[in-house]
């Protein structure tokens, strides 16, 4: 306690100035720094001097040094002391005006150097409006605007609504210099992945190629630096956590397959053209041509949803694939398929011929009982008869009677 005493008594105070209090507070809440302000604080007092004292003169020759701490001003020209005893109304709503403009203009550049230097990485934003197709995005100290090409087909953004973004670039508009941001980016895929897997942080797995095709497919080519460890079971997860969490991040319905990257080039294009199975390949290198050969049966899984699958599977290799079914297969198939012909004609012969038998007796039977049925129906009408016949000749006797 002694020597801590003995330290505060015999420190010089250090006594701030109501500018100097005020010229930090500004360099803090703006994010410039205190030349800045002082660069923009001379510029004014030149402005408000020119409004009252210079009105004809340029101020080109004009000197004006500040006292950073009393926040003290003086004018020279060509080494003279012209500083006024004060400036007017109309000369100090100027000076006031160029410090604020001035420092909107050095704070929004300040802002827009902090974001160029974040461009290629992630960001959280929050829907604040839509200009026309556009949408403006709140990420923090800056707008950020997402163009309709930078936004995933079918997607709906509402007010109020929070995404991940991916930083693009700085592009200059009507309205200034503008931060970009995109959710079509294929390196939004990339940057999603790298959150998600430590591994790809690490070093220990790396994401090769992407291909993309926003709100729909996408297809990631990893490799692994290190012996042991599976690139593709890194980047899934257990039971599919870490696929499923970039997944949802792009809004849900995108498909991901994750693929192992393969220096040979024919193995590659196997390998991005999943899920179809059993597939040859053969390459010609001067042309960049590969002609893929599926199954029947994977014709339809190689080319994909109106040839998405392959068309996926050329941007990631690089390639122009053709893809065609296997003509040995298909042959064998003819064959096999007309001795099944064969042999499924000679057995709807022979059941042709039992139908037919059995057509027969059964039409038989029916015949033998339609005529049972017709005697008996004869006998049953004959003993009818008599007995009418006998009726009527009761009657005839009673009336003889």
């Amino acid at each position: 306690m002694i020597i801590k005493y003995f330290v505060y008594k015999n420190m010089p105070a250090i006594v701030r100035s109501e500018f100097s209090l005020a010229l930090n507070q500004v360099c803090s809440e703006r994010g410039v720094s205190i030349e800045v302000v002082l660069e923009t604080i001379k510029s004014a007092v030149l402005a408000a001097y020119r409004k009252d004292y210079s009105k004809e003169e340029e101020v080109e020759g004009y000197e004006v040094e500040i006292n950073s701490d009393s926040g003290e001003a003086k004018i020279y020209k060509d080494g003279k002391d012209v500083t006024p005893a004060g400036f007017g109304r109309i000369a100090a709503q100027t000076a006031k005006q160029v410090i604020l403009q001035k420092i909107r203009e050095a704070e929004k550049d300040a802002i827009l150097t902090d974001y160029a230097s974040r461009v290629g990485t992630l960001v959280s934003g929050m829907v604040i409006r839509f200009d026309r197709r556009d949408v403006v995005v709140d990420i923090g100290k800056a707008e950020g605007l997402m163009p309709f090409i930078e936004q995933i087909p079918g997607e709906r953004y509402r007010i109020n609504q929070r995404l991940t973004f991916y930083i693009s670039g700085i592009k200059e508009t009507m309205r200034g210099s503008q931060v970009i941001v995109s959710r079509s980016d294929k390196r939004l895929v990339e940057s999603l992945f790298k959150r998600e897997v430590p591994e790809l942080q690490s070093g220990a797995v790396e994401i090769k190629k992407i291909a993309r095709e926003a709100g729909s497919r996408t297809k990631v080519a990893v490799a692994s630096t290190q012996p042991g460890v599976d690139p593709v079971g890194s980047c899934v997860g257990q039971k599919g956590v870490r696929v499923q969490s970039v997944i949802n991040e792009l809004g849900g319905m995108e498909k991901i397959d994750v693929i192992n990257y393969e220096e040979d080039e024919a193995r590659f294009i196997v390998a991005a053209l999943a899920p179809a199975d059993d597939i040859d390949v053969e390459i010609d290198e001067k042309e960049m041509i590969a002609v893929a050969r599926a199954p029947e049966d994977q014709l339809s899984l190689a080319i994909g949803k109106e040839g998405q699958n392959v068309r996926l599977a050329a941007k990631l290799t690089g390639w122009k694939i053709d893809i065609k079914g296997k003509e040995g297969e298909l042959e064998k198939e003819d064959e096999g398929g007309k001795d099944a012909d064969k042999e499924v004609g000679e057995e709807n012969k022979e059941k042709e011929k039992n139908d037919k038998v059995k057509k027969g007796k059964k039409v038989k039977k029916m015949k033998e009982k339609v005529e049972k049925k017709k005697v008996l129906d004869g006998e049953k009408i004959e003993g009818k008869k008599e007995e009418v016949k006998k009726v009527k000749k009761k009657k005839d006797k009673k009336k003889r009677d």
